[in-house]
């Protein structure tokens, strides 16, 4: 929302409609998600506790707007009879214009593309439960429970309350309201019992408290709710009695001893910080003891974020300090390339006034973020090894940000190599590491080769690795477009030189007298055919030469060392490149010299240099060169002309 439209939205009172992106992911949580409702719980409460962080953060800078007695909690009040769950706290609140953009509008990038590949059949899917989630508004999930929620809100230092309302129908009215004190007050009509649907009575205190102990109780703010106990339950035998009882532990899940805490709140407490409804992969609880001392609990999620790469997204792990949050995403733990990581910091040794800039330059914080980057790194290595099936799993979510760790050379990228894993001529369906494959090199072979291209299917089929897979040289195949930025830097590893099979000149020929010989003899021969067709392709080809890494292929096309690849050019060719436009390069020809094409064309030249089939066959071979590749002719049209007249002159 612009500036100006926010001005006009919090001076408007009346209806409202939902801006098209939050209207279609309510459409998807009213009518989609049938399993799990008592989900809407925790997600209202991880909100109240989020408002009440802020809140308690803002008060670190801002004098007067906590009172040092002032208790800070949720409350949970039900009404059997009206049908209402009510959920309210004493946080920050909101005011008008963030009310109208926190509940009629889902601000993050992608959220359009997100929401159109959800599956339109409207089925219960895990994409689909995951959006409330990766986009935070689990507020949403109100609606699968409750047929119109009123929302009241007052922020600190507004003098009126604000009154947001909706049955869910793409329209909400916004009023003024009165509230005594600051915070937020949520109020879900609810929808009528229906147990077989996942409707339990919401109003209940039993299931009230059931869900708060396995989802909330870890939650560091008193969670109350009322209960009523009867004759039955207590001594005294007369009236029914009302008593408030507080729901949850409060105590901070990762200072608690770890036999203490089970998987299922552990899993929970990844799912409140990490707003994720899927599993963690892995958890790492830490203790650093030293001169300086802090508790880490680190998650590893088991499915990539839908922002991973988005350029604003909100990374970083939880700061708190002497277990008072600092803030919600504190950048400057993680190294970069480790950003999918989620959990908590709490320190004793940093300040509670402690701004952005002194994290940036806090010696502290470093060292907080080198130790933590370490014990990740640490702990994939760990998985690597003894749990290869479930690092192989982890990889596909999350090996594409951990090579921008070492194509962009950041700290602690040498200790990254040994946990990069690449599809390769070994195997059509495990993974290699640079290790195994050093592992199974030949005693002769003295280079780690490698070909980067679009797909599998390309590289597996090119030219350019007939002759090292015919001398039984494992090929790696860099298929992302980011391994091109990997290989860069990574010129070596344990001692072998990584080498592209699309790259300078290689000698795959027999190291015999006899065979240097030959090799040269046959160089004479083919020299005026080699300069007769690197006359006739000077506008796309900068040498023509004969090949030793060819054995069935005609031809093939090869890059000077320091050349962008073709993957590289096409990628910088579809972006704004910060070095302009990026012109075709011109490339090197390889011919086979045993191939029947090569070799007749050969004769033909011997006897005619002039004879225009071999400016026929000249583009021919470009053209099949470059098809093999994955790219195209310079003129599609012209090589199509030219292949129809050889299949017509071959029937």
């Amino acid at each position: 929302m612009s500036t100006q439209a926010g001005s006009e939205a919090a001076s408007a009172t009346g209806t409202h409609e939902f801006r098209a992106e939050a209207r279609q992911l309510l459409d998807i949580v009213i009518h989609s998600l049938y399993s799990n409702r008592e989900i809407f719980l925790r997600e209202l409460v991880s909100n109240a506790s989020d408002a009440l962080d802020r809140l308690r953060f803002e008060a670190l800078t801002r004098e007067g707007i906590l009172e040092s007695s002032e208790i800070l909690e949720i409350r949970i009040d039900s009404d059997a009879e009206a049908r209402t769950l009510t959920i309210s706290d004493n946080g920050i609140g909101m005011t008008r214009e963030e009310v109208i953009e926190n509940l009629g509008t889902i601000a993050k990038s992608g959220t359009r593309q997100v929401l159109q590949d959800v599956d339109a059949s409207k089925t219960p899917s895990p994409e689909i439960a995951e959006l409330i989630g990766q986009f935070g508004v689990g507020f949403y999930s109100s609606f699968m429970v409750a047929d119109k929620v009123s929302v009241v809100t007052r922020r600190t230092d507004e003098e009126k309350a604000t009154r947001w309302e909706s049955t869910g129908d793409g329209e909400f009215e916004i009023s003024d309201d009165q509230r005594f004190l600051r915070g937020t007050t949520i109020t879900l009509h609810l929808k009528p019992v229906d147990e077989d649907s996942g409707l339990e009575d919401f109003t209940r205190f039993e299931i009230i408290e059931r869900i708060v102990k396995r989802y909330s109780n870890f939650v560091s703010y008193p969670i109350r709710a009322k209960r009523t106990r009867t004759a039955a339950q207590k001594d005294d035998p007369s009236q029914p009695t009302v008593e408030e009882v507080t729901l949850n532990s409060m105590q901070p899940i990762w200072t608690r001893p770890a036999a203490e805490v089970s998987d299922d709140e552990y899993n929970e407490f990844y799912k409140h910080i990490a707003h994720d409804w899927n599993e963690p992969a892995d958890r790492l609880l830490l203790k650093a003891e030293g001169r300086i001392e802090y508790t880490s609990l680190i998650y590893l999620p088991s499915k990539a974020q839908f922002d991973l790469f988005f350029r604003d997204q909100e990374v970083g792990l939880q700061l708190y300090v002497r277990k008072v949050l600092i803030k919600d995403r504190c950048e400057e733990l993680l190294e970069p390339h480790l950003r999918f990581a989620r959990g908590v910091v709490d320190s004793a040794d940093l300040q509670l006034n402690v701004s952005r800039e002194m994290l940036q330059q806090d010696r502290h914080i470093t060292q907080m973020r080198r130790w933590i980057s370490r014990k990740i790194t640490d702990h994939l290595q760990k998985k690597m090894k003894e749990d290869r099936a479930g690092y192989t799993e982890f990889w596909r979510e999350f090996g594409r940000v951990l090579k921008e760790g070492v194509g962009t050379q950041a700290e602690g990228a040498d200790r990254l190599t040994g946990l990069l894993l690449f599809e390769s001529s070994h195997s059509e369906e495990e993974l290699s590491s640079l290790a195994e494959y050093v592992e199974r090199m030949p005693e002769d072979q003295g280079e780690i080769y490698y070909l980067t291209g679009e797909s599998r299917a390309i590289v597996e089929n090119s030219p350019q690795v007939e002759g090292f897979r015919e001398r039984g040289y494992e090929v790696l195949y860099l298929v992302d477009p980011v391994d091109e930025f990997v290989v860069q830097p990574l010129t070596e590893f344990e001692g072998k030189a990584l080498k592209s099979a699309a790259r300078g000149t290689v000698d795959l020929d027999e190291k015999t007298d006899e065979a240097s010989d030959e090799k040269k003899k046959r160089a004479g021969e083919y020299e005026g055919l080699l300069e007769g067709l690197k006359a006739r392709l000077s506008e796309s080809i900068k040498e023509v030469r004969l090949s030793s890494r060819l054995t069935s292929s005609p031809a093939c096309l090869i890059l000077d060392e320091g050349d962008l690849s073709p993957q590289m050019e096409r990628l910088l060719q579809q972006t704004d490149s910060p070095f302009g436009t990026v012109d075709p390069q011109k490339r090197i020809l390889e011919l086979n010299p045993e191939h029947a094409v090569v070799t007749k064309l050969q004769q033909r030249f011997a006897e005619d240099k002039e004879d225009p089939v071999i400016d026929s066959y000249a583009q021919l071979l470009l053209g099949y060169a470059l098809i093999a590749e994955g790219s195209k002719p310079p003129d599609p049209g012209e090589f199509n002309r030219l292949l129809a007249e050889l299949m017509a002159g071959g029937l």
